[in-house]
């Protein structure tokens, strides 16, 4: 029985995918904390859709696609916040249309000039061929904006619940803000090869959204959506196995599962709590 429940530990593809999750795992689910507190969670799913003509143009110039992946988030990210702040439209608007306008850019010069990327990989990643070029590009980015992340958190937290007193303290605000746009986009870069453009943006709301609900501290929620992002990561790839399901889309769902059971949770909790008053 201990054999057949460690049978997918035996296979080298199912190594590397694991491996990859534990990389991944700790700057998505940190970062998605900062998202979540301050209120950007469509900005990952801005940047994260946004990064397709990056990518097909850095493909027909003959460069690493990351570096397109990485240059067009940054243009998106910066973009958005520039028309948010000048004009009378709200953020949330210009980061639909930002996001679906460079999406939209990306499939039409993937159609238009027969570039030969292959979009479902990019599209929706593939954990199960991720290969030892894929582990290092994701390794080097994850341990930097990990690293970032855990430096400046306090600060990233002041400026996300009263950017008046950050400012008023002293702090960059403009360091901190285009930094974490910075880490943001290097991050969907570094999930590139695993989940792909569409799924990314699980990784970078759930973790955090989770953690959020079962937590009552920001040091704690940074420590728990750690821990939720890889038990969703590493249990969404070993159910994938079982289940002969995609792994990336098999994690998020049970992220979303996880997500679901902390809101019934929190309810009940919230009840129990008004009951007794």
């Amino acid at each position: 029985m201990m054999a057949d429940l460690l049978l997918p530990f035996q296979f080298p593809f199912m190594q590397s995918a694991f491996w990859i999750c534990v990389i991944i795992a700790p700057p998505t689910a940190l970062l998605s904390c900062f998202l979540v507190l301050k209120g950007w969670a469509l900005m990952g799913d801005a940047v994260s859709h946004a990064v397709l003509p990056g990518i097909v143009l850095a493909y027909l110039l003959g460069l690493p696609m990351i570096l397109g992946a990485f240059a067009a988030g940054m243009v998106t990210a910066l973009a958005t916040g520039y028309v948010a702040g000048n004009s009378r439209v709200k953020q949330d608007t210009v980061m639909g249309v930002v996001f679906s306008g460079m999406f939209a850019l990306g499939i039409v010069l993937h159609v238009a000039l027969a570039s030969g990327v292959h979009l479902d990989h990019v599209l929706y990643g593939n954990l199960f061929g991720v290969g030892a070029a894929d582990m290092w590009t994701a390794g080097l980015i994850s341990l930097a904006v990990t690293l970032g992340l855990l430096l400046t958190w306090k600060d990233l937290m002041l400026h996300a619940f009263d950017p008046a007193q950050a400012r008023a303290s002293g702090l960059r605000i403009g360091f901190l803000h285009y930094g974490l746009l910075t880490a943001l986009s290097l991050t969907i870069v570094a999930t590139l090869s695993a989940t792909g453009l569409v799924l990314a943006v699980g990784l970078l709301i759930s973790p955090g959204a989770i953690a959020f609900l079962i937590t009552r501290s920001f040091g704690r929620m940074l420590t728990v959506s750690v821990i939720v992002c890889l038990i969703g990561l590493i249990g969404g790839v070993y159910l994938s196995f079982w289940l002969d399901s995609a792994p990336a889309p098999t994690a998020i769902l049970l992220l979303t599962a996880m997500f679901i059971l902390a809101f019934v949770r929190r309810g009940i909790l919230t009840r129990r709590a008004n009951a007794t008053l």
